[in-house]
Parts: C-alpha cells; sequence; structure tokens
C-alpha cells in the first residue's frame, strides 16, 4: 500500500487554549495511539491533502523530533461549516499486528444486465478489512461482468489474500436493478438469483467472485 509523509511537531501542552492557538495558525491538533506511549502532535493542514482528499487509500509515516511512525488515519474530524480538519487520530502500526482501515472498491468490466438495459446499483464506495500492514491492499477490485438484471455482488463473493472483510458476508456491494428502459424493452431477470435468495440459501453461494 502507498505512504505518505507528514511532518509533524510534539505538542507539549494539550489544553483547550493550545488547541485553539494551533488551529488559528492553519495547524492540526493529532494523536498516534497503540504504541508504547500516545503522541500528541501538530501537523500543517496542508499535508493532509495527500491523504483526506483522494478515493485512494494510504498509510501514513509520521516523522516528529527525528523519529518516523508507521500509522494509518482512524478518524479525522472537521467543522461543520466551513470542512476545515479540526483534529485526526492515527493508530500506530506494527508488522506482526493486525489493523482495521477502508479500502476503496473498483469496479472492472460492464455487467450483462446493464448491456440489457438495467441499472447498476454500488452500495459500498469503501470496504473495511483488516490485515498486517504488508497484507492490506490498495483497493478492492471487482468484475461485475457475470451480473445480470437482478443479481448482487457479496461481500462473500469477493476473493480475498492476506486479508478478512469487517462486514457480513450477505453485505451487497452491487447489484443489477430493472430499470424503466429494461422493463419496456422486455429484459429478462435473472430468476435462478431471486429463487436461491428467496429460499433462504446463503447470499455469498451466489456471487459471482472478483479476481
Amino acid at each position: 500500500m502507498k505512504s505518505i509523509t507528514i511532518q509533524g511537531t510534539k505538542r507539549e501542552s494539550v489544553g483547550k487554549k493550545s488547541t485553539k492557538a494551533l488551529r488559528d495558525a492553519e495547524l492540526v491538533p493529532c494523536v498516534v495511539y497503540g504504541g508504547a506511549e500516545t503522541l500528541n502532535f501538530s501537523a500543517e493542514e496542508k499535508s493532509f491533502k495527500g491523504l483526506v482528499y483522494t478515493p485512494e487509500a494510504h498509510t501514513v509515516s509520521i516523522e516528529v523530533d527525528g523519529k518516523t511512525i508507521p500509522a494509518v488515519l482512524q478518524d479525522i474530524q472537521f467543522h461543520p461549516l466551513t470542512d476545515k480538519i479540526l483534529h485526526a487520530d492515527f493508530y500506530q502500526l506494527a508488522d506482526d499486528k493486525p489493523v482495521v482501515m477502508e479500502v476503496p472498491v473498483r469496479i472492472t468490466g460492464r455487467s450483462k444486465g446493464v448491456v440489457a438495459g438495467g441499472a447498476m446499483r454500488q452500495s459500498f464506495r469503501k470496504l473495511k478489512v483488516k490485515a498486517i500492514p504488508a497484507n492490506l491492499p490498495d483497493e478492492i477490485v471487482v468484475d461485475v461482468t457475470p451480473l445480470k438484471i437482478g443479481s448482487k455482488l457479496y461481500v462473500g463473493g469477493i476473493k480475498t489474500e492476506g486479508f478478512t472483510f469487517m462486514h457480513p458476508d450477505n453485505a451487497v456491494v452491487v447489484a443489477v436493478k430493472m430499470s424503466r428502459t429494461a422493463a419496456k424493452g422486455g429484459a429478462v431477470i435473472d430468476d435462478e438469483d431471486e429463487e436461491e435468495t428467496a429460499e433462504g440459501e446463503t447470499p455469498a453461494a451466489e456471487a459471482t467472485s472478483a479476481e
């Protein structure tokens, strides 16, 4: 997984006055958990551009006082009116310690249902995964080509290598619905998919696996 670097300065004071002064100076109060000690630091708001305002997933190298701490962003707070970053929480990475983070979903192919006039609905733009740092994927690639009108792609139908999803197997990632155009054209719905679901079989079994 790609990594970006954030230069920080250790915070000696974490009171309200100190926090306000940092924000007035366009600095973001931050904290890193998960290590031997919790680290409070501040960083320039512009250094978050490549981490927050992008669809890609990244780990972070936090450089403070000559030390580099590998981490992932766990939480970030924005001002409700200005969208200014108010605070950021990071979790320190360890080679042998699994971590949870969100990874973007990338759709490939053109589903048979869409070709027939159906409409594709993507329920998840990102999925939460759990893995040791070395196995964190850059993205989750799913091929929707086999999906017909009425078909669904479930979390349980996506292949994983070295990581697990933090979602139920029957969570729907992508579905192809009947559209008005398809209905007028007499498009055929994937009846087999509908019947299996009605009979209570495991949704993941009917899902198309992403390569």
